[in-house]
């Protein structure tokens, strides 16, 4: 069963995509911010990542960065979920290493759409 860990600081969120991601058949883990997902991805690397990009801590782009950077992680799609919407911090969440983006909020046909996008659905 592939593994999608769901990056958020939001309880509510992480609850809604695990909810979603269950339903489209992955297992799943959840991270409260970037430093705890860098710590989940050094020891077990997702097939799957849905990231959001304002967290305490470490954010999403400072995460994805240093994933990319980490051994195997340029594996994992990455689909950040988040309420920015500035086009110049979308194009740099996609050239630091992001699949796509979903804009909040969303529901699990758009995240359907999204994995199917990035061939893994």
């Amino acid at each position: 069963m592939p593994l999608c860990l769901i990056v958020d600081d939001s309880k509510v969120v992480r609850t809604l995509e695990k909810r979603i991601m269950e339903g489209l058949g992955y297992s799943t883990a959840e991270a409260e911010d970037g430093q705890q997902a860098v710590t989940q991805c050094k020891n077990t690397m997702p097939d799957l990542i849905l990231l959001d990009w304002h967290m305490p801590v470490m954010n999403g782009l400072e995460f994805l960065k240093a994933l990319r950077a980490m051994p195997g992680g340029a594996a994992p799609k990455v689909i950040f979920c988040t309420t920015e919407s500035e086009l110049n911090n979308i194009m740099q969440a996609l050239s630091s290493g992001a699949d796509e983006y979903v804009m909040k909020p969303f529901d699990a046909e758009i995240i359907k759409g999204k994995l199917q996008q990035v061939g893994i659905l």
